[in-house]
């Protein structure tokens, strides 16, 4: 049962949970687990359906606005919906509805071998007539643009006509809620109908975005109904197409129909939109439903066979682990468009933006295990590195590349900037994404096309910021590291070691590019107007890097003064204060020594050979006792942290806590879309922490340990083109190359070489 997702209940809270839960995307389309035929009124939802990177840009108010404050966002827009399918019963036309009549039956799955949704349902009319109605649903990875459902009613105890009146509807909304900043207030109609048209029996609708100018369409289709159409529609000034369509039912005989469903927008698709979603349904016309199952099936069978993580021991966390991993998979953008939003595609939290939430918490899962998806995510990022450059200058530095704290096309949306674009550690964050890259791939042609100029640049913004004191040290003030209930302090550990690593692999690609081709690197360096001299500057910065520790505690130091501030007094701190962001003002929580997630620890899990053993082992333990874990990213961290320090116990206390985090709403915001960097952290805090994964420069090394919790577990690795599947038990560890010729491998500190055909096996 671990492959499927099952719920049962109908409670308001739960439905709306479930909109998150069971939603179905691909990279590009996401749609929400919403009733075909809605709730009724007197039931919450958030009704959605998102293109990835498709959005508007709205306006930010200031009380006082201060130069280089962001003047516009941008806003992931809820598009086109065409998830609305009604069914009437009889000449009186009894509508089906969980809020009318009687629900007899009730189960909904999400199939996460099959790449879809199914909702079963008996129901019984005010009227007595019953019927069996099934919804399947999938947004098709191997079709970029389609959403598509199936449905089938099948009377039981009658025999009369059946009416199916099927919509899309422009007159669409985003949610909003004033009172919770992790959603976002204001600003919910946006996207308006420019044209509505039928066409050959199906619907096309094309949207504008207000401000942005960006514009997207969708064209609706049906199977099976063709013969039974009465009716096609448009009412309320064009803003909906409706489909009616009757059919005479008879009693234990299915109805069956499908709605194919073809989102094109501008940023992708060139051309006229209705044109080219023509061209789209021409091609499908000649797929069926088998074909489109079958084909979607073949797409995760792959996925699973270079992914699944299986655990011997635990159902209902190897449950949670394949749901993390397929909700990953759905929301990784494909092109240089899109990345991954903080909430993916489930859902409007945050307002679809992208922050640094990708490169250290999702990267990394697919980087091990579907590398070309990484390599995607990354050249996002280099696609907006001239507006990073941008905003470099407009932040007073003469030159370099700062990325924006939370975007969607490059822009820095934040408003907030003591938590938002004081977070200059982004610029390192995504530097390191493109080491790790390197480093797990080799990939030269990568490096030279996207991942030298994104590390170059980077770097030149770190001496920019930074000074030489007159210790000789080199100091970065007035930042916010992750910790964001400490902010605009001097020396944040995290940035200043993140930094430091950045600069370290700067100087390195420059010399490295030399070899690898000296006509480029001409070519390269003209364009940049980067020079030796100008290099030997990045070296000698992060020689010189100033990391603060304190000698009496035996500790790196979280900032210059943290340590000198009041312990929160966390004792008396009432249960229902917490996440304290939402009860205390910033200032209050800037006094103390109090951490929102994981900051230092963060900094020594990445960067574990910047510090020695005993001071990794004091910091965590210090930082522990003052970290509140309000932030989804965090407890994964500690997870992987108690686990290198050899407290499984401990680590699996942590790693308890990620796993079901969506499944169990232990947040209680599910319903704003999933938490997608705890999604990667739960595969992180598996293979990073009890197998201890590290990519480094001289290989990848594993020091694999098995919580006593399981009798096994295993999964799957991808280094150096070679997918590896990697078993871990009670006594051995187990090496089986999938495919390649050999590969080289560190284990417990001894590099082994697993060969094709062949298994390593050894003791630890």
């Amino acid at each position: 049962m671990s492959w499927k997702i099952a719920r049962d209940s109908l409670k308001e809270i739960d439905l709306v949970n479930e909109e998150s839960l069971f939603f179905l995307g691909n990279g590009y389309i996401g749609v929400r687990g919403n009733f075909e035929e809605s709730y009724g009124r007197a039931v919450p939802t958030v009704r959605g359906t998102y293109l990835n990177a498709f959005h508007d840009v709205i306006d930010i108010p200031y009380g006082e606005k201060l130069f280089a404050f962001p003047e516009t966002q941008q806003k992931m827009l809820n598009v086109i919906d065409t998830q609305t399918i009604h069914i009437y019963l009889g000449d009186e036309k009894e509508h089906f509805s969980i809020q009318e009549g009687e629900v007899k039956e009730y189960t909904r799955k999400l199939h996460m071998d099959e790449g879809k949704a199914e909702r079963n349902i008996r129901w019984k009319s005010p009227l007595g007539k019953e019927i069996d109605v099934c919804f399947e649903r999938m947004v098709s990875f191997v079709h970029r643009e389609l959403f598509y459902i199936k449905v089938s009613v099948t009377p039981v105890n009658f025999n009369d006509v059946i009416t199916i009146v099927s919509i899309m509807d422009g007159d669409v909304e985003n949610f909003v809620d004033a009172s919770d900043p992790r959603v976002g207030g204001g600003h919910a109609k946006l996207l308006h109908v420019q044209e509505a048209d039928t066409i050959e029996e199906s619907g096309f609708l094309r949207s504008r975005a207000e401000s942005s100018g960006l514009e997207m369409a969708c064209l609706s289709f049906h199977k099976g109904l063709d013969d039974k159409l009465v009716d096609i529609s448009k009412e309320a000034d064009d803003q909906r197409i409706i489909f009616t369509y009757q059919t005479q039912g008879r009693q234990e005989q299915p109805v069956e129909f499908s709605k194919w469903n073809i989102y094109v927008d501008d940023l992708r698709h060139s051309g006229e939109l209705k044109q080219k979603a023509q061209r789209i349904r021409g091609q499908l016309e000649t797929i069926d439903d088998f074909q489109l199952a079958k084909a979607q099936r073949k797409y995760l069978e792959t996925f699973w066979e270079r992914s699944d993580v299986e655990v011997d021991g635990d159902d209902d966390l190897q449950e949670g682990i394949r749901f993390n991993l397929y909700h990953l998979l759905q929301s990784a953008g494909r092109d240089k468009y899109s990345n991954i939003t903080a909430k993916g595609l489930s859902g409007e939290g945050y307002e679809g933006h992208y922050f640094w939430d990708t490169e250290i918490y999702m990267v990394p899962v697919f980087l091990m295990t579907a590398p070309d998806l990484a390599k995607q995510l990354l050249i996002y990022r280099h696609s907006i590195l001239d507006k990073a450059r941008e905003r470099a200058v407009e932040m007073g530095h003469r030159r370099g590349a700062l990325f924006p704290w939370r975007t969607i096309n490059g822009k820095e949306c934040s408003s907030y900037f003591p938590a938002g674009t004081a977070q200059y550690h982004i610029s390192a964050d995504i530097a390191y994404s493109y080491i790790q890259y390197f480093l797990a791939t080799r990939d030269e042609s990568f490096l030279l096309d996207y991942g030298a100029e994104v590390l170059l640049e980077t770097a030149r913004l770190w001496v920019d910021m930074g000074h030489f004191r007159k210790d000789g040290t080199f100091a970065i003030d007035n930042v916010t590291g992750p910790d964001e209930y400490t902010c605009v302090v001097n020396n944040n550990y995290y940035t200043n070691s993140m930094a430091k690593y950045n600069l370290e692999w700067a100087y390195k690609i420059y010399q490295m590019i030399k070899e690898i081709d000296g006509n480029y690197f001409e070519i390269l360096s003209e364009r940049l107007n980067l020079w030796d001299k100008e290099v030997e500057s990045f070296k000698r910065a992060a020689e010189a890097m100033y990391l603060p520790y304190d000698e009496e505690l035996g500790i790196h130091a979280q900032d210059d003064t943290f340590l000198q501030k009041a312990v929160w007094d966390f004792e008396n701190t009432p249960k229902e204060h917490y996440p304290l962001l939402l009860h205390y003002h910033p200032l209050t929580l800037y006094r103390y020594q109090v951490c929102k997630q994981a900051d230092t620890v963060l900094s020594h899990f990445l960067l574990e050979d910047y510090a020695d053993e005993e001071t990794i082992h004091n910091s965590y333990n210090y930082y522990e006792r003052v970290t509140t874990h309000d932030s989804s990213l965090s407890t994964c961290v500690f997870s992987m942290m108690a686990s290198k320090l050899g407290d499984l116990e401990k680590g699996y206390q942590y790693f308890q806590g990620t796993t079901r985090l969506d499944l169990d709403n232990t947040h209680n915001n599910t319903k704003d879309g999933l938490h997608m960097a705890n999604m990667g952290g739960t595969w992180m805090a598996i293979v990073y922490g009890f197998a201890g994964l590290r990519v480094k420069e001289n290989g990848l090394h594993l020091d694999p340990k098995l919580p006593k919790q399981w009798n096994s577990y295993s999964f799957h690795i991808h280094y150096k083109g070679s997918p590896v599947k990697v078993k871990v038990t009670d006594e051995k560890v187990s090496l089986t190359l999938v495919e390649g010729e050999q590969v080289s491998l560190w284990v417990n500190g001894e590099e082994i070489q697993v060969k094709r055909n062949e298994q390593a096996t050894l003791s630890y």
